[in-house]
Order: C-alpha cells, then sequence, then structure tokens
C-alpha cells in the first residue's frame, strides 16, 4: 500500500505582519518528522513554484495562510476550496505576478497549466496586523503567534486522517 502523498504550502510575506504566518507555520512543522509521502515547503510569495508544484501528482495540497474572514485575530480556519471558484478569469494574462502570492490566481495558474489539480485544504488564520509595500510589518501579532502551534496540531491531524481515510479504503 502506498502512502498518499500530501503538500504541505506554507504561503506568506514576512514583510507584511500577520501575512507570514503560513510561513512561520511551515517553518515549524519543517522542524518536525513527517509521515512518509508528506512535503513541507515554504513557499512565501513565489506563486508560480507553487502553482507548477501543485502539479506534481499530489493526492492533497494543504495551504497554509492568513485568512481574512471576519473573525477574531488569530482565529483557525479549515477551508476546501469550490472548483467552481477556479473558473478561468475574462483575462489570463493578469492570473498572477512572478513575485505574488493571491491562492486563487494561483490555483487558476496551476489549473491552466494542464495538470489535474489535488484536493485542496486551506488552514487559514485571522489576521489582526498586515503591512503594506508603503508600511511594511515585522513580525506576528500576538493572537496569530499564539495560533501557530494549534496550527500545527491540526494539520498534523489533517494529514493522520487523510492517511487514515486511504488506509480503510485499500481494506
Amino acid at each position: 500500500m502506498s502512502e498518499p502523498r500530501i503538500l504541505i504550502a506554507g504561503i506568506g510575506n514576512i514583510f507584511l505582519g500577520d501575512d507570514a504566518f503560513g510561513v512561520e507555520v511551515a517553518t515549524r512543522l519543517a522542524e518536525r518528522p513527517q509521515p512518509i509521502g508528506v512535503q513541507v515547503v515554504d513557499f512565501g510569495i513565489r506563486g508560480f513554484d507553487l502553482a507548477y508544484a501543485l502539479g506534481e501528482g499530489w493526492d492533497l495540497a494543504i495551504l497554509v495562510d492568513a485568512t481574512p474572514r471576519g473573525g477574531p485575530p488569530g482565529t483557525l480556519y479549515v477551508l476546501e476550496p469550490d472548483p467552481a471558484e477556479l473558473e478561468e478569469p475574462a483575462h489570463p494574462e493578469l492570473m498572477v505576478a512572478t513575485h505574488g502570492m493571491e491562492p486563487l490566481k494561483v490555483l487558476r495558474l496551476a489549473r491552466s497549466l494542464g495538470g489535474a489539480l489535488p484536493a485542496l485544504r486551506v488552514v487559514g488564520c485571522e489576521p489582526a496586523t498586515l503591512g503594506s509595500d508603503l508600511d511594511p510589518a515585522m513580525g506576528l501579532s500576538e493572537p496569530v503567534q499564539a495560533a501557530v502551534g494549534e496550527a500545527v496540531r491540526l494539520i498534523e491531524a489533517l494529514v493522520a486522517e487523510i492517511r487514515e481515510q486511504q488506509r480503510q479504503q485499500v481494506t
């Protein structure tokens, strides 16, 4: 029985405050032993790299990112992107900048490259502070920093759940 191939992708910009959440979680996960078939990568703002990586035959990709949804700062979310949201935009040339990371645009680009996308989950954290190009911010806010450890445990539980589901399908 082969183990599922799972990509855990940290996303974010370390110069924009809580936007670095995914990067910090990926760093923590990379320090821990991972099961066979699980790879942790800090993609930062390298959207092109992530788009190509998504086409490498993964069974599941877990994207980790700051995700403003209106909750209290530090709130964690597990989202399953709707494939209908990935329909091609009217102007595909505007889909992605080479040094930008808008996950929906990256997923559209990955799909346009011809490969099938893996199953997707997004583990997001409600940010408290986000910097900007004109007003950079270093470091995570206190509530988001406090959520990093919880996010690591949540992702490890998701990975274990997916691996167990595959074992049950085989037997």
